[in-house]
C-alpha cells in the first residue's frame, strides 16, 4: 500500500491543487524525490522534516514551504501519525508577477531565498476554506482560482511572512523544540519540560525560539493547536470536546482563543465558512 493519498481538487492551466496526505511510516529519510515543478506546499495536520542537502526544514501548519523544480529532497517523520498538506503548484509567469522580488532568488529557474516562510492566522484559515470548498465540490474552477491566489498573496505578502533569521545552531535547537510541542498538541507542557527535552536551558529556549519565530513558544502552540482545530471542525459535532482534546481547558478559552485568532468563534466559523 503506498505511503501517500493524493486527491486533486483543481486543475486549471494557472493552478493546480492537491490535497497531500502522507501516513508517516517512514521514520527515517525517505528515498529521494524531486518536484517536477515549482509548489507552494501548506502543511496543515501533523509534521515532517524535509531534507534538501545538509539542509533540515520541519513542516507544520504555521509555514508555506517551497519545493523548487529539480530540487532533490527526503523526507523524514519524527513523530508518529502521519501528515497532511494542500500543494499548489502555480504557473511560474504568475507566480513571479505574485511574489515580492525580495523573497527571490532567481526568477528563471524560479527560486525563493528561504526554504519556508511563516503565515499568519489569515493564511491558515485561507487554507482551511479552500480545501474545503473545493474538496465539497461548493466552489466551481474560478472561485478556486481566485481563493488560491488569494491565499498565495496572503503567504507571501511582507507584512504577515517571517523568516527565520539566526545561526544553523539556533535553528536546530527550535526545530526540535517544535517538534516536541507537535508530538502531543493536547500536553500541557512546561517551559522546563521542553527545555529539557531538547537538552538546553530554559532562558536560552525562550530567547532562541522569539528570535527564530519571531512569536514566543506558548503562541506558536497555541497556533498549532487552533490550525488543527480548523481542519477539525467539520468532523467534531461537539465543539467542547473538540477543545478538550487539542488541550484548551475548557470551551470559553478554546472558544475565546479562536475568536482572538480568527475573528469568529468555532461555531461562527463552522457555520459561515464551512456550511454556507
Amino acid at each position: 500500500m503506498s505511503d501517500f493519498t493524493i486527491h486533486n481538487l483543481l486543475s486549471t492551466p494557472l493552478i493546480v491543487v492537491r490535497d497531500v496526505l502522507c501516513l508517516g511510516t517512514c521514520r527515517d529519510k525517505s528515498a529521494i524525490e524531486r518536484a517536477q515543478r515549482m509548489q507552494l506546499v501548506f502543511p496543515y495536520r501533523g509534521t515532517y522534516v524535509r531534507h534538501v542537502g545538509a539542509q533540515e526544514v520541519v513542516a507544520d501548519a504555521s509555514q508555506v514551504l517551497f519545493f523548487h523544480a529539480g530540487e532533490d529532497y527526503q523526507i523524514s517523520h519524527p513523530n508518529p501519525g502521519g501528515d497532511a498538506s494542500l500543494a499548489l503548484t502555480v504557473d511560474e509567469a504568475l507566480l513571479c508577477e505574485v511574489a515580492p522580488a525580495a523573497l527571490l532568488r532567481s526568477r528563471d529557474p524560479l527560486r525563493f531565498c528561504e526554504p519556508r516562510l511563516r503565515i499568519d492566522s489569515r493564511a491558515q484559515v485561507l487554507v482551511a476554506l479552500l480545501r474545503h470548498v473545493l474538496r465539497e465540490g461548493i466552489a466551481e474552477a474560478l472561485e478556486g482560482e481566485s481563493l488560491a491566489l488569494t491565499l498565495i498573496h496572503r503567504a507571501l505578502a511582507p507584512r504577515t511572512t517571517h523568516a527565520a533569521q539566526s545561526s544553523h545552531g539556533r535553528q536546530r535547537l527550535v526545530d526540535r523544540a517544535k517538534l516536541v510541542l507537535a508530538r502531543d498538541l493536547a500536553r500541557r507542557w512546561t517551559l522546563a519540560e521542553v527545555a529539557a527535552e531538547v537538552g538546553v536551558s530554559a532562558v536560552y529556549l525562550t530567547q532562541s525560539f522569539r528570535q527564530v519565530e519571531g512569536v514566543p513558544l506558548y503562541r506558536y502552540q497555541l497556533r498549532l493547536r487552533l490550525a488543527r482545530s480548523l481542519d477539525l471542525l467539520g468532523e467534531y459535532g461537539d465543539l467542547t470536546a473538540l477543545g478538550l482534546d487539542l488541550g484548551f481547558s475548557s470551551h470559553s478559552h478554546f472558544s475565546a482563543a479562536f475568536q482572538h485568532v480568527y475573528g469568529r468563534t468555532p461555531s461562527e466559523f463552522r457555520q459561515v465558512a464551512l456550511h454556507r
